[in-house]
């Protein structure tokens, strides 16, 4: 009796042993310091990297808990129960996609350093949902785990490469069968953003100039938030970051800067399966019927007056990956997030490196799942890569066409490492740009990459732009640019000489139509300048008669690249004139009449049109009006020397995501009038110019 209690208490000893051992030390925020400028931008302050990313989620969860909250209720399943339908469906792809599997799975992969930071930012937020619990969206969603949180980071990854556009398609069954269609490749959409460096051989003063402008939503999971984070161990990066991330992903530390543009190649694999016609629960596999995995899953979700109710499904996976099953077959699809959590690893890396070696190394991780990198340093080093986990397929199959998913030798696991991707480092013509354009034009085209030197399963989808045709004319006419010029070039809104856009759309500029019904709005849009300032007439008309345009198209059924009769344009401008007389009272409005930047009580007239290098994308408001809605998200421009580092930023609107803060709506003027507000990394400047300094408590 006494061996057998003795032997007890040993191995509660051994347990108590590794379960201790195996948790990371608690934070003391009391060694955490946050430094708040006038700006209400935080720079924080600690001795270890873990306890600045516990300052980090505490300072972004005083500015916008409830969307980081949002970041992670699917991680939970819990999203359904706030948002209803629309956030069930989350829940439902973090089952359908095994998130919860993949985090279990690789977090013993994970590097300790990047660890550190995630179980630091999770401790900072488990502290204030704890500290402040009517903050809370949803019962007993916190604490948060590390299974929670890798959970919703791979879900983040798979949204981040297009995998909810899959998901979306097959559910609508807007993918057809293979005998019934040629391809896929209207998989994704395309999202805006611009990146520019120029090093000293384009610019007047030798320096290097870096334009970090990404064009997401101003608003919502993926719109940007600014922080400083500074630790003794190495790192030192202002940026931005999306809630619920413990790094900056985009920005500058005192050597080098970065920014990130979305790029096209083919990241996802759709296959069509044969079932077996006398059970639907099998498929075939090499000659042979397999049976599909079947888990049943219950959804939580709300609905009419708050009610909640259980919603059932079957989640189906298959050798190839996930299945979808709707009315015109089953489909799997395959992504490379399917086993990714390691981004936050490689954005680490990239925030804490000196130089461009430590960097490239960082790059080699390939844990960020796609996006182009545009990169410039204080040594004048400019760079540009193409980014993304791309599959190593069989290059005698057409990948961008639905294959039939019957052998083995289609399953896809490998992915092409760094050096097969596209990248161009310091061309002779000092300098690299990227506008979601193809990642063979980069700089001068005597310079460029050519594509038929890579893989042609990438399949890029990017061709050119009006964001790059207009850079190209614009860089044209300068022999060498000194920092106002980049500042010119980066705020242009005006579109290159030949409008690239749908179909035949550039004759309405020469058409005739001896109508007095529209002579009046057609001669507003024939006289325009093709420039998007605020003030301008001729840009609201445009506008307006695009989208017309695009409407009526949808309503024919004519594609965007087809030849549309002038009978159609007739018709969009009938209906903008009309439009303009009902809201407005007249035809010759300026733009910023039509479109509005607007938060809260403050409603200010904005600049930019879609596909400008500065845009504005918009939704319908109010009496009439647009309000912008994405477009220029973030804007930090750095001008690199050996002995210095000079940083502008700004946010559409503040830093802040509450009503009640002073940085809600702090930063929309100089927005709209194209200012910036200056930053630095100088810890000195940013304590003594503070209006706040406090610990996490």
């Amino acid at each position: 009796m006494q061996k057998d209690m003795l032997m007890f208490r040993y191995s509660i000893l051994i347990f108590l042993f590794f379960l201790f051992y195996n948790s990371p030390a608690q934070v003391d925020p009391s060694g955490i310091e946050i430094v708040r400028d006038k700006w209400g931008v935080p720079h924080i302050y600690a001795k270890t990297d873990k306890e600045v990313a516990y300052g980090l989620a505490w300072a972004h969860a005083e500015d916008d808990f409830s969307t980081i909250q949002k970041t992670f209720l699917p991680a939970k399943g819990m999203l359904g129960r706030l948002d209803g339908i629309r956030g069930a469906i989350l829940d439902y792809a973090v089952e359908l996609l095994k998130s919860r599997d993949v985090a279990e799975r690789e977090l013993k992969n994970l590097p300790e350093e990047g660890l550190n930071i995630i179980y630091g930012y999770l401790e900072g937020l488990n502290a204030y949902a704890k500290k402040y619990p009517d903050k809370v969206l949803v019962k007993k969603s916190f604490p948060l785990s590390i299974y929670d949180y890798l959970t919703g980071l791979n879900l983040m990854l798979h949204l981040f490469s297009d995998t909810g556009d899959v998901i979306g398609q097959l559910l609508s069954n807007s993918i057809n069968p293979i005998d019934e269609m040629s391809g896929v490749d209207n998989i994704g959409s395309s999202i805006g953003s611009n990146g520019f460096a120029f090093n000293s051989k384009k610019t007047l003063d030798n320096k290097t100039y870096l334009n970090i402008n990404t064009h997401q939503p101003l608003e919502g999971p993926f719109a940007w938030y600014e922080a400083h984070v500074n630790s003794d161990e190495g790192w030192n990066m202002l940026g931005g970051l999306f809630p619920g991330l413990p790094v900056p992903v985009i920005g500058t530390n005192e050597n080098l800067g970065w920014t990130h543009t979305y790029n096209y190649p083919d990241m996802n694999d759709i296959f069509q399966l044969v079932v077996n016609p006398n059970n639907k629960n099998q498929y075939k596999l090499d000659g042979n019927w397999k049976n599909f995995e079947i888990k049943d899953i219950k959804i939580k979700v709300k609905v009419f007056l708050g009610v909640k109710i259980n919603i059932k499904r079957k989640v189906i996976w298959s050798d190839f990956g996930p299945v979808i099953k709707n009315k015109k077959g089953f489909f799997a699809f395959f992504s490379q997030s399917l086993n990714n959590i390691s981004a936050i690893e490689q954005w680490l890396k990239m925030n804490k490196a000196r130089n461009f070696d430590e960097f490239e190394d960082a790059l080699k991780l390939l844990g960020i799942p796609r996006f182009n990198i545009v990169y410039a340093d204080r040594d004048d080093n400019i760079f540009y890569m193409s980014n993304a986990r791309l599959s190593v397929r069989d290059s005698s199959k057409d990948w961008r066409k639905l294959l039939i998913g019957d052998s083995s030798s289609l399953i896809l696991n490998e992915y092409h490492p760094y050096d097969d991707l596209p990248k161009l480092i310091n061309p002779p013509s000092g300098y690299i740009f990227n506008t979601n354009n193809s990642p063979f034009n980069s700089t001068s085209s005597q310079y460029n990459l050519k594509e038929r030197d890579f893989n042609a399963t990438f399949s890029f989808r990017e061709k050119e732009n009006n964001r790059s045709y207009r850079f190209m004319e614009l860089i044209e006419e300068y022999d060498k640019i000194d920092y106002d010029d980049f500042k010119k070039i980066k705020y242009d809104q005006k579109y290159p000489d030949s409008i690239a856009f749908i179909g035949n759309i550039n004759e309405i500029f020469s058409i005739d139509f001896k109508n007095e019904e529209v002579a009046d709005i057609h001669n507003l849009i024939i006289n325009w300048d093709k420039e998007g300032d605020y003030n301008n007439l001729g840009a609201a008309q445009w506008s307006i008669f695009y989208n017309n345009t695009l409407t009526i198209l949808k309503k024919n059924n004519i594609k965007v690249t087809d030849s549309i009769p002038h009978m159609y344009f007739l018709e969009a401008l009938k209906t903008a004139k009309k439009y303009l007389v009902k809201n407005f009272g007249k035809v010759d409005i300026l733009l910023g009449d039509l479109q509005r930047h607007v938060r809260g009580d403050l409603s200010l007239p904005v600049s930019g049109l879609i596909d400008m290098i500065a845009p504005t994308y918009v939704s319908k408001y109010k009496g009439g009006t647009y309000r912008s809605v994405s477009g220029e998200s973030y804007i930090m421009l750095v001008k690199y020397s050996k002995s210095n580092i000079d940083i502008e930023t700004v946010l559409p609107y503040g830093n802040s995501n509450n009503s009640t803060s002073p940085h809600y709506t702090d930063q929309m003027e100089m927005y709209v009038n194209k200012k910036t507000k200056s930053m630095t990394l100088d810890k000195d400047k940013i304590y003594k110019s503070a209006l706040r300094i406090y610990n996490p408590i």
